[in-house]
């Protein structure tokens, strides 16, 4: 194990490969340990926060246009190792190369955006309100901020966060997931190289005890989360207690409904693609499809032969459009969640239980797995499985449908497929989800709108990036401004008002 190459932080523009404790980073098509990573205590946050304290001053100062063309040159590095990134996200995530290739591009839409900061930033000025008086409003950054990210986009979900805290003149701490943390390297490098001063991006290894390490330091001054919601709801409770702005993005159950009129073809497609890309390992994935009136019969004669038709294993070798789990741990909990489907009367048509890939026996992998028959009741409707397993919830009408899914703890996407532009419309007024697709599988926010869901799903008032996440990473202040000249002698005792 001692020969085993180390991740480490990036601290002060520098690369640090020291940690108190070490944690292995496996290929999941494997199996096999490829790396370990050093887990941060205390000391190592306590050094990344005073190098984004010490760079805060000179960052935060610097001109929108400045910091804009920090982002441009990032930008243009993104796209030169576009290919570089999905292979590690392949490596250690175990997503198929082509999945990869399209989280980085969504990532790299982000910093697209964040290269606007000179217009993203301008704020609002009213001359002459009243007695000589004119009132602006400025967005001025909060200080040093940090983002925990989650394993299953550890490209994707850092730029949510990155370039939009850093446009806005923040300074930045990164804690990564553990489980595939070599990207997090690499964005590190290239943003220095793009430019940006050292100690105002850095990046810190860790589990649990690095999160605690970053909630608990005086000198953070807002956190933003993707991941679970347990610990979504945990990293909320901790930062605000300690006065700290928070944005905090949780777990998920994501519903499709498919009405009588809806394109079945069109709809098949749309949940193969849902329910198993990526294995099943995103907070915006299909689990379950609610099948309104008659067509839950033809809909599964659709699913089945396109599930046979799967092609599961190594993302970096051939044409696979499945890989493995992230860890053992999680392919057990997959597992588990099956059984227990079994075990509760739901009828399973497809069991990936005990997949294995020739070749590549000891990697985490989990076949394509249907359900039929599925209730409100059981576990694998309420909670959120995050691997290749997608049930069917048979409903007599619309009305049901959408009081199915708003009766859910979750809501953060949800689809419906119909031909019917009534039913569209009502369906996207009436249901209490933050993401919301009409004939759209995986409704994820453009970049210059915002991510995040509703209930259970966020915990905080800001959605990420695009506005929302602007407001999130700055302060507003209001100012008002008038000169002697036109002041009225005198003391004023009455509330001010425009004149």
């Amino acid at each position: 194990m001692s020969d085993t190459p180390v991740i480490g932080h990036y601290i002060g523009g520098q690369a640090q490969d020291a940690g108190e404790r070490f944690s292995p980073v496996f290929n999941p098509a494997t199996g096999a340990v490829q790396a370990r990573v050093a887990l941060a205590g205390q000391k190592t946050v306590d050094e990344a926060v005073a190098s984004a304290l010490k760079a805060f001053p000179g960052w935060s100062e610097q001109s929108a246009l400045r910091r804009a063309r920090v982002m441009f040159k990032f930008k243009e590095l993104l796209d030169r190792h576009h290919a570089e990134l999905a292979q590690i996200i392949t490596r250690e995530h175990g997503k198929v190369l082509a999945d990869a290739m399209g989280e980085v591009t969504r990532g790299i839409e982000i910093v697209e955006y964040a290269c606007g900061a000179p217009s993203l930033l301008k704020t609002d000025f009213s001359d002459n309100i009243g007695g000589g008086i004119d009132n602006w409003n400025l967005r001025q950054p909060l200080g040093v901020c940090a983002g925990v990210t989650p394993f299953n986009f550890p490209v994707m979900v850092p730029l949510w966060m990155i370039p939009i805290a850093l446009i806005a003149g923040n300074c930045f701490i990164l804690k990564p997931s553990e489980r595939d943390p070599s990207a997090s390297l690499l964005l590190a490098r290239l943003l220095t190289e793009a430019g940006l001063p050292k100690g105002v991006f850095n990046v810190v290894q860790g589990d649990k005890s690095a999160v605690d390490g970053l909630l608990q330091h005086p000198h953070i001054e807002a956190i933003s989360f993707v991941g679970s919601t347990p610990i979504a709801q945990y990293i909320h409770q901790q930062a605000s207690a300690r006065g700290k702005r928070v944005q905090a993005l949780g777990g998920a159950k994501n519903h499709m409904i498919v009405m009588p009129d809806a394109d079945l073809e069109q709809a098949a497609d749309a949940l193969i693609g849902a329910a198993y890309g990526s294995a099943g390992e995103r907070c915006m994935a299909i689990s379950i499809a609610v099948a309104v009136g008659e067509v839950a019969d033809e809909l599964i004669a659709r699913l089945l032969p396109r599930i046979d038709r799967l092609k599961v294993g190594n993302g970096l070798e051939g044409d696979s459009d499945m890989g493995p789990l992230v860890t053992a741990e999680h392919q057990a909990r997959v597992e588990g969640f099956i059984g227990q489907g079994v075990a509760q009367g739901a009828q399973l048509l497809v069991d990936g239980r005990g997949f294995k890939v020739p070749g590549a026996e000891q990697g985490f992998f989990v076949g394509a797995t249907l359900f039929d028959q599925v209730t409100p009741e059981m576990s694998i409707y309420r909670e959120e499985i995050f691997g290749p397993v997608l049930g069917i919830v048979r409903v007599p009408d619309f009305a049901s449908a959408v009081a199915l899914i708003n009766a859910h703890e979750f809501g953060n996407g949800v689809s419906c497929f119909t031909r019917d532009g009534g039913v569209a419309r009502a369906f996207a007024r009436s249901i209490k989800v933050g993401m919301v697709g009409i004939n759209v599988p995986i409704p994820v926010p453009m970049a210059w709108h915002s991510f995040g869901g509703w209930k259970r799903s966020l915990f905080g008032d800001h959605h990420a990036y695009g506005e929302e996440g602007l407001r999130f990473y700055s302060r507003y202040k209001s100012v008002m401004q008038r000169w002697p000249e036109s002041i009225a002698k005198g003391p004023e005792f009455s509330m001010p008002t425009a004149k």
